[in-house]
């Protein structure tokens, strides 16, 4: 149930941080005696107990997610104005209604919160950015074959049945690692119907990344003992399976059988190999993650260290928002329940700062996982070198960071001269269209800002519209704008979300500029700057031509910084929109006249394709012969007669 008063929306902006402290003392401000009435008629029914609450703003959305040990202690500190940043302070003057949830105990308030704020992503709250799921090794031991398990890599839900290790902390640690077992153990890494299928060894075999057991190369008893050997090294045992390795090469050698003695030879150079890139620095840590947490400049920045069965996993900086009036060890215990949150935790974390509540966050955690997790805070030893290891490697991400930003204001600053901008542009949307002699025209939007691509805010267009001439970009441009701008309209009339542009950059010359400025004045939209990036003579890179609303037309010089960065925005558009492109072609490429049909669903398209071969043959079918198909009723069979047959297709 939601508690609190709904009135008339007020503007985030009027509450700007630039504005002073005085402006927010005390009640006498509307908005903020309209934000402490509401938190105020809410403490009157708050009990004393754990739980989680959620602040509204008037148009119900949400502004925080919080927990508590007491919730009505935590509550009553919202009207205690004087004691609140300003931050806080504006978001009070947002508030106008509040959810409250009560929990049994304070660590599943905790592991409430870190969902929620994961799910609704609030403005006010500290937020995780980057909620990739983190890549895994999978000895897949299920399907069709069973006894010939294989390895793969896995992201997202843990469902199959098998062994995961891991977390890699990207995709490029897993391809390495995989490439190098493949090399060592020699396991399949197929998928069940091509395992099924295969007449002789396909090129892995070849190149000696498979012992094909697929063909009958390799018995079944000894590609057990190789997935014994895999378990035993990514469960830590890389001695054993160092020396029985050493021991077989031996053998061979002494046999005189060097054809498989360098066989051996070959996997101990593939695992010294990745028992030198995991071991760096692991020490004799088993299963550890390591955060180092720094602080400048505004940003903070935690390196993430993944120590598994003493082996290196790799590791993953992450920078956080909001956390301006944060004090560090509040910043990391909200950043570790929504890092936890879909994630195993190892039974000992290292940190610089013990995190805030953190017997509350080790309960949570050890209830989740059921083992003891653990926080440490190394003061010497080796223990301490890791962890200098990853504060280190957390400034100088930030160092870098903060160098990034600083060529990209500086590059902002330029654009804002060059295109004659009121300001510098928080917001650019770069569009392009993509198709094949009119076939699967579609429309691609990417945005960028001052801190680099904002990939969630991609968009996409499907061209809809079927009085389209084929390949009339002007056109499609047309409709990717209007649908564009229209649901923004809808959305955001009062230009308050900053999902509004600063800068449309579009792939052409004059003519597209001139378009655009059409489409968008039919919409009422006058103030956003457009710019047009044309390929210069013999359409060269690096000699293109950037034209404006009023007719002129610039040049940059070919080392030009700003000229790069303008490519780079327009060959991520280009980029974005071909490979939108050539996913809907993929799909209508394997799409067929079945589908849309009423009433036929997989089962039946099946049953239908396999009674008369085509699609084409089901069309052309008379209704006795549909009539005679296994699982088609008299009645579906009509349908299907009737939609081939009275249908204009």
């Amino acid at each position: 149930m939601r508690h609190g008063l709904i009135s008339e929306s007020q503007e985030a902006d009027r509450f700007s941080e630039k504005q002073p402290l005085d402006v927010f003392k005390g009640t006498d401000h509307p908005d903020l005696e309209k934000g402490v009435a509401a938190i105020s008629n809410v403490l009157k029914t708050l009990p004393m107990r754990p739980g989680v609450y959620r602040m509204y703003d008037s148009k119900g959305n949400i502004l925080y997610v919080g927990k508590a040990r007491a919730l009505k202690n935590r509550v009553a500190n919202y009207t205690q104005i004087s004691g609140l940043s300003r931050r806080i302070q504006r978001m009070v003057s947002q508030t106008r209604s509040m959810t409250i949830v009560t929990t049994t105990t304070e660590s599943e308030a905790l592991l409430l919160e870190a969902q929620l704020i994961k799910r609704y992503r609030p403005p006010y709250n500290i937020l995780l950015r980057d909620d990739k799921s983190f890549p895994y090794i999978l000895l897949k031991e299920e399907g069709t074959f069973p006894q010939f398990p294989s390895l793969q890599r896995h992201r997202g839900v843990r469902r199959a049945k098998g062994h995961y290790y891991g977390p890699f902390a990207s995709a490029d640690s897993v391809t390495l690692t995989l490439n190098s077992l493949q090399k060592l153990f020699l396991l399949r890494s197929c998928s069940d119907s091509f395992f099924r299928n295969r007449k002789r060894p396909c090129l892995l075999y070849q190149i000696k990344r498979c012992s094909a057991p697929c063909v009958d190369r390799i018995s079944d008893a000894d590609y057990h003992d190789l997935v014994v050997d895999t378990r035993d090294f990514l469960a830590g045992k890389s001695t054993n399976v160092q020396q029985k390795l050493v021991s077989s090469m031996e053998q061979a050698s002494d046999a005189q059988n060097y054809e498989l003695a360098a066989v051996y030879r070959d996997r101990l150079r593939a695992l010294t190999f990745i028992q030198n890139h995991q071991a760096i620095n692991s020490g004799n840590l088993s299963n550890t993650d390591i955060f180092g947490v720094e602080s400048r400049a505004g940003l903070v920045c935690i390196q993430v260290f993944f120590i598994r069965n003493r082996q290196n996993w790799g590791h993953h900086a992450y920078f956080l928002n909001h956390v301006d009036d944060q004090a560090l060890p509040d910043v990391l215990q909200s950043f570790l329940g929504q890092f936890y949150e879909d994630k195993i935790a190892p039974k000992d974390i290292l940190t610089n700062y013990i995190p805030s509540d953190t017997e509350v966050l080790e309960e949570a955690l050890s209830s989740q996982r059921g083992y003891k997790v653990k926080f440490h805070q190394p003061q010497r030893g080796d223990l301490k070198k890791l962890l200098d290891n990853a504060v280190r490697n957390a400034k100088e991400a930030i160092e870098r960071r903060l160098a990034e930003a600083s060529t990209q204001q500086q590059l902002l600053k330029e654009m804002v001269d060059l295109f004659h901008l009121d300001k510098m542009p928080d917001r650019i949307e770069v569009y392009d269209n993509s198709h094949i002699m009119g076939t699967n025209m579609v429309g691609a939007m990417i945005v960028a800002g001052p801190e680099g691509f904002r990939r969630n805010s991609y968009r996409k267009f499907n061209i809809k519209s079927q009085t389209i001439n084929p390949g009339d970009d002007f056109e499609m441009m047309r409709e990717v704008l209007t649908r564009r701008f229209s649901r923004l309209e809808r959305s955001d009339p009062d230009r308050s979300s900053g999902e509004w542009p600063d800068l449309l950059l579009v792939d052409g010359g004059k003519g597209q500029v001139r378009a655009v400025k059409e489409i968008l004045a039919e919409q009422g939209i006058s103030d956003v700057s457009i710019v047009g990036i044309s390929k210069g003579p013999d359409r060269h890179a690096g000699r293109e031509h950037f034209h404006l609303v009023d007719g002129s037309e610039y040049a940059l010089p070919p080392n030009s910084g700003l000229l790069f960065y303008l490519q780079r925005l327009r060959d991520e558009a280009h980029r974005f929109a071909i490979g939108t492109h050539r996913a809907r072609r993929a799909k209508n490429m394997t799409a067929s006249p079945l589908d849309d049909v009423p009433g036929i669903g997989p089962t039946r398209k099946k049953a239908l394709l396999l009674h008369f071969g085509t699609a084409r043959d089901v069309k052309n079918a008379s209704l006795p012969e549909l009539e005679k198909v296994n699982g088609i009723s008299s009645a579906i069979a009509q349908q299907i007669y009737d939609f081939f047959h009275n249908s204009p297709a």
